[in-house]
């Protein structure tokens, strides 16, 4: 479904923030008797329409799973070329996001990188750092036992300073030294190509999102998948721990 009448009914009630795991690229490749990298090389195609949908619809940031930190199990030679794809694609991409108003953030680990691929995410968050549309976030060599480490170090690190008493340390507190700590926690989690699980995307920041599990390979998602999930969760009543009655009072003031 999409047009006027689709965008409209969705209008007020589309997530602030969408995180996708962007699953099925080898299957895809696969049913298709093409080698797996022909699938990767689709799935950016798909990433393109995405940005595009979700900007029009109003989604204010997507956040999407490029490559986990458990990516690097694969073999050397596809873990070799999905960086290549990675440096290319951004080469290509950068100055289309930024013509429309695209910004660009990268959470991860960037240190396994090499020095040309540091290069360009940096160039890339630079070049559209002032750019007011949807923020595109892409987490690469990302992985959510990660970013709660990560976090829980630089913490400690400051209590072993004097900076701060254990006491200090809350909810917010430990929010504020997570990668995504500047943005609104996603509201819907999509994942692609059947799987049901988070695999450690987001641990922390997806507690209370919407989730919506989709057979679609990643290459297959379209505009007409994104309307069925933002539908989906337009449906649902979020409660965060409060009765259905107290929300529905609340809405009716």
């Amino acid at each position: 479904m999409s047009g006027e009448l689709e965008e409209t009914r969705l209008s007020s009630n589309v997530p602030r923030h969408i995180a996708i795991i962007m699953d099925g690229n080898g299957r895809w490749a696969k049913q298709r008797l093409m080698p797996r990298f022909a699938g990767h090389k689709a799935g950016v195609e798909a990433v393109r329409g995405a940005v595009e949908n979700c900007a029009k619809f109003g989604v204010e940031v997507l956040t999407l799973f490029t490559f986990s930190s458990e990516n690097w199990r694969r073999p050397a030679k596809e873990v070799g070329l999905l960086m290549e794809l990675l440096y290319t694609a951004l080469g290509r991409e950068v100055k289309r996001l930024h013509d429309n108003n695209v910004r660009l953030r990268f959470i991860g680990d960037r240190s396994a990188f090499s020095e040309k691929l540091q290069s360009r995410l940096s160039d890339g968050e630079q070049t559209t750092r002032n750019n007011t549309g949807i923020t595109l976030v892409i987490a690469i060599n990302y992985g959510g036992w990660w970013d709660i480490t990560q976090a829980a170090r630089h913490i400690a690190q400051k209590v072993e300073q004097g900076e701060l008493r254990a006491s200090d340390v809350s909810q917010d507190l430990f929010s504020a030294y997570l990668s995504l700590h500047e943005l609104p926690d996603p509201d819907l989690f999509i994942r692609t190509g059947g799987e049901k699980r988070v695999s450690n995307f987001l641990l922390w920041q997806l507690a209370y999102a919407e989730m919506f599990f989709t057979d679609t390979l990643w290459p297959d998602f379209n505009e007409a998948t994104l309307v069925e999930a933002i539908t989906s969760f337009a449906s649902r009543q979020r409660r965060f721990g409060r009765t259905g009655e107290q929300v529905e009072k609340e809405q009716g003031a």
